[in-house]
């Protein structure tokens, strides 16, 4: 009950009826307290219509746009908040109305506040908001505000979005300059970055050939030339291309990085070589030293013997231990040969005298001075080798003999005693002490024996040179002692020590060993030579089948030899004609590299395969320094070749390109002989820099021509852009402005000249619409004055048509001195002869649409678009003129020229129709005489 009367005495704004509420709210005063407070509370309401009637009542435009989102699909909320939003209805404030359009995301809402709004900046705010490109499209078109038009089309940038805009834009020739432009530049940002990418490409392909290029003197600087322009382009390289790029920088300093390493590895292989050199001189000093020594001395021993083929068999083992890494110049090969000439000689020698000895020794002791006699001659002792003592006693018993004594010799001289002397002192010197120990033993005896006064000098020197061989004997003996009793516990240690590799122990044995005999015979001990030869027989021991295997090793190694010899003999017998010098190198190199691998071999056989890789390698030398030359010829031509471009009267063009293959033909040949190859590169270099220094003077001028050509085109342009026509004749004007741009044609092709040409273009075409404009005008401005003449005919087919006689008008008459135009003569005698003809029962029908059809014709001419209702005629006129523009091309102005004298040819008129139409017609022309401002 209570809630039946709360019903029944409730406001009806409460009712439960939406329909009776909605009636409630139309009598709801918004300036009344209380009612304002139902308003408010109505427009909270349920129903869609009733809250927005409430809030249009409240003129609440943002309780209007925070619920908005909740029925934006609603047209009558739509419609209510874009009137109110653009100030068509409601008294809301400019400011608040744009601080809720910035709050508003709707593009539909937003784009009729941007086309409707009643202020500037509101529709400014509204344009921000839009972020579719198509809704700034249609902004940039149809909007009525120039200033929010230029707003959208700047914020259009897609390529079709500017295409659609070029397309869509004749209301603002501005926005469609603007999209010209924006596409135009875009054209030429995506021209840009294709050639741009182009030439990253270029740059990329010819970083990748160098790359695969072997390595050559400009290696390097063309590497840094190639990176110098790779970084000096704009636009950012591709993912595939930064790999692209990476991959092949690291190929090209890989080959600068093998480069260097085969150089130093050569530096390092000449310093091995010189410590080599100095080694293998060391051994041949000391075999020489001890020949001279066997040369010098006393008797010669077995002792000696054994000491000197003990040190001929260490000069071998090393000899060709230093041949396998560097072998030997030509002049130490030939002292070494010499050396062993001399070794082999004095070795048969004794092996002659142990033939005899024991029979020459029974002979003497027999006193057979002829078997004596037979047997020297038999054993044929070299004159410069020192005799043993034996046989120097049978020499000196068959010197005593008197039946077989032979004449005697003069004795040596005093200065052949000093030259021996000097030869005694610098021994000394040396510290060689055995060849000057022999030389003392034998000199002592005959210049001792020597009476005369004149040779005391020569026994006072004598006996100091022997003082001194004392003292360097008992010095040898001080420090050898000590050096004795120190190898003889370090080959006794180094026995006991049974963890140290085989190699290491035969590296130190031989090592010990070595050392042990340079002391020779001083501090000599039986104990001590007993102690060391038992711990060197232990070594030998354990080293037995270590030395089994590396006897095995080197004969695997020296087939392994004999196997690359033969292949290289292979290649050697029958080479390739057009070989490759720098191919044969690595086969060279490679061969070293295998050489030296497959180290050691057999003592007895590594000097006979020495020899024959020795003149293998010889071989394969002398081939590759044949075809080196044969690459230094054809390099020459070369040369010669591009010497001869210089000469050549083909276009520069040209020759720079067969500059260029000849180039690439340098880059495919071998390598000239060391030495060579530098200086043909730096001649050819020269020659081809010349060509280039050429092109570069030649693109100069190039470039200097072209910028004067910019620069005169500069400045026609901004002459023509300071004309401004002011009268339709003056078209010759432009004519010859258009003259002169042509002759400075071809431009280059760049930023600049497109921009000036984009210029010119838009200044000659606008220059072209403002004469059109002028002549139009002028069209306009002659029928004016033709206006009398209009007023005559009118009046004559006023009496024509209410059946009067009348004559022909006469236009001298009635323009007096005015004469009158060529296009409108035939127009007047037209209008005259009309009058003259019988008058059709349809005149007056055909006569309108005859001049609607002309108002029409001058409708489009005038504004570009007709009345809805003469739309038909409208098609009819656009085939006409398309038609006629198809035989021939007609300005506007003739266009007009042709609708006025239309005008004056169509008769007879009635005074009636021609005053219905006559009030438009002054309206377009009005329009179309107006001239474009300056």
């Amino acid at each position: 009950m209570h809630g039946l009367l709360r019903r029944l005495f409730a406001p009806r704004w409460q009712h439960p009826n939406p329909e009776v509420r909605r009636q409630a709210l139309h009598r709801l005063d918004p300036d009344h307290a209380e009612q304002r407070k139902a308003l408010t509370a109505l427009a909270r309401d349920s129903d869609s219509a009733i809250q927005l009637a409430a809030l249009l009542a409240l003129d609440d435009l943002e309780g209007l746009v925070v619920a908005y989102p909740a029925h934006q699909d609603a047209p009558d909320w739509h419609e209510a908040l874009r009137q109110r939003l653009s100030g068509r209805q409601g008294q809301t404030g400019l400011g608040q109305r744009e601080a809720l359009v910035a709050r508003i995301d709707d593009a539909r809402l937003l784009n009729a506040v941007a086309l409707e709004g009643d202020n500037l900046n509101l529709r400014l705010t509204a344009l921000d908001r839009l972020a579719d490109e198509q809704d700034l499209i249609e902004q940039a078109c149809h909007n009525g505000v120039a200033a929010v038009r230029h707003q959208a089309a700047d914020r259009v940038a897609s390529e079709a979005g500017l295409k659609q805009l070029l397309k869509q834009a004749r209301r603002d020739r501005q926005v469609t300059r603007m999209a010209r432009e924006r596409l135009q530049a875009l054209r030429a940002d995506a021209e840009w970055e294709e050639a741009q990418q182009q030439q990253r490409e270029t740059l990329l392909q010819q970083l990748e050939r160098h790359a695969q290029s072997t390595w050559e003197p400009l290696y390097g600087g063309r590497l840094r030339h190639l990176q110098r322009e790779w970084e000096q382009l704009g636009q950012s390289p591709s993912q595939e291309q930064e790999a692209r790029y990476h991959q092949a920088v690291l190929t090209c300093r890989k080959t600068l990085h093998d480069h260097e390493t085969q150089e130093q590895a050569r530096q390092e292989q000449e310093q091995q070589r010189e410590a080599t050199d100095l080694t293998r001189d060391q051994l041949l000093e000391g075999l020489e030293e001890t020949l001279e020594g066997l040369r010098l001395g006393n008797a010669l021993t077995a002792q000696d013997i054994d000491s000197l083929r003990a040190q001929r068999q260490l000069l071998g083992q090393r000899w060709q231990h230093l041949s396998d890494v560097h072998p030997p110049s030509e002049a130490t090969r030939q002292r070494y040969t010499r050396a062993l000439k001399d070794y082999d000689a004095c070795i048969e020698a004794w092996q002659r005298w142990q033939g005899v000895s024991a029979d020459v020794e029974q002979a003497l002791a027999d006193g057979d001075h002829a078997r004596l006699a037979t047997l020297l001659d038999a054993c044929r002792w070299p004159d410069r080798l020192t005799m043993p003592a034996l046989a120097r006693q049978a020499q000196e018993a068959l010197a005593t003999a008197p039946d077989t004594a032979p004449a005697q010799h003069d004795a040596p001289s005093l200065s052949a005693y000093q030259a021996e002397l000097d030869s005694f002192e610098q021994l000394l010197e040396r510290g060689a002490f055995k060849s000057a120990s022999r030389l003392h033993q034998r000199l002592k005896p005959g210049i001792e024996a020597l009476q005369d006064t004149e040779a005391r000098p020569l026994k006072a020197r004598l006996k100091h040179l022997g003082a001194q061989l004392a003292e360097l004997r008992d010095w040898r003996g001080f420090v050898a002692g000590p050096k004795r009793e120190q190898l003889c516990d370090a080959i006794e240690a180094l026995a006991n020590d049974g963890y140290m590799e085989e190699a290491a122990l035969d590296r130190h044995h031989r090592q010990l060993v070595k050392e042990w005999k340079s002391l020779g015979d001083a501090a000599a001990n039986r104990d001590l030579s007993a102690r060391f030869r038992a711990a060197s027989d232990r070594i030998h021991e354990r080293l037995a089948p270590w030395r089994e295997r590396l006897t095995q090793e080197r004969t695997a190694n020296l087939h392994a030899r004999e196997a690359l010899c033969e292949q290289l003999e292979t290649l050697l017998d029958q080479p390739a004609a057009d070989a490759d010098p720098d191919m044969l190198r690595e086969i060279r190199d490679k061969a070293r590299q295998q050489w030296r691998h497959h180290s050691p071999v057999p003592r007895d056989q590594a000097e006979a395969i020495g020899r024959r890789f020795g003149r293998i390698r010889h071989r394969l030398q002398t081939l590759i320094d044949a075809r080196a030359e044969h690459m230094a010829d054809q390099k020459k031509a070369l040369i010669a070749d591009v010497q001869a471009l210089h000469q050549d009267e083909r276009p520069l063009a040209q020759r720079i390109e067969h500059a260029k293959q000849l180039q690439q033909q340098w880059r495919q040949l071998g390598r000239a002989p060391k030495g060579e190859e530098q200086t043909l590169w730096k001649t050819f270099r020269h020659e081809c820099d010349q060509l280039f220094a050429l092109r570069d003077a030649h693109k100069q001028e190039q470039r200097a021509q072209q910028q004067q050509q910019l620069d005169a085109l500069q400045t026609l342009i901004d002459e023509m852009d300071s004309w401004q026509p002011q009268d339709a004749s003056e078209h010759a004007t432009l004519d010859a402005f258009v003259n002169q741009a042509t002759r400075l044609e071809p431009l280059p092709r760049n930023r600049r000249s497109d921009g000036m040409q984009r210029r010119l273009s838009g200044i000659i075409r606008a220059r072209r619409e403002r004469l059109n404009r002028l002549e139009v005008a002028s069209a306009v401005t002659t029928w004016q004055q033709l206006m009398p003449l209009m007023e005559a005919h009118l009046a004559a087919d006023e009496r024509r048509l209410v059946g009067e006689a009348t004559d022909d008008v006469d236009a001298v008459a009635v323009l007096g001195e005015q004469p009158l135009p060529a296009a409108f003569t035939d127009a007047h005698h037209q209008r005259n002869q009309r009058r003259r003809e019988a008058l059709p029962e349809s005149l007056e029908a055909t006569l309108q649409d005859q001049l609607a059809r002309l108002r029409v014709h001058l409708s489009l001419l005038a504004m570009g678009r007709v009345r809805q209702h003469d739309e038909p005629l409208r098609l009819a006129i656009q085939v006409e003129r398309l038609n006629d523009g198809l035989q021939q091309e007609r300005s506007r102005a003739q266009e007009v020229t042709d609708v006025l004298a239309g005008l004056v040819a169509l008769g007879p008129m009635p005074r009636t129709l021609w005053v219905q139409e006559v009030n438009e017609l002054d309206e377009l022309l009005t329009r179309l005489a107006r001239t474009p401002p300056p």
